[in-house]
């Protein structure tokens, strides 16, 4: 298939997945641990804001906001 093709699919809302090898992929640093954090109410709020305007989860923004601010500060994942 042309990857035209392909696009005017996905544009359409198809699903393509079939149409994708994803016998390779691998998700870089798949290690994940869980850790518990308690946040003030009001950060709980602000954050609920934040992602709701965002179409996303809590824990996605939680997770995206502390990966910049660890890059920024020049720490890397290894």
């Amino acid at each position: 298939m042309k990857a035209e093709e392909f696009d005017e699919r996905f544009d359409r809302g198809e699903d393509v997945t079939g149409d994708l090898d994803l016998s390779g992929i691998r998700r870089p640093n798949a290690e994940q641990r869980r850790v518990n954090v308690d946040f003030p109410a009001w950060m709980i709020e602000s954050l609920d804001r934040e992602a709701k305007r965002l179409g996303v989860t809590r824990q996605s923004v939680i997770k995206v906001w502390i990966a910049d601010r660890l890059e920024n500060q020049g720490h890397r994942a290894a």
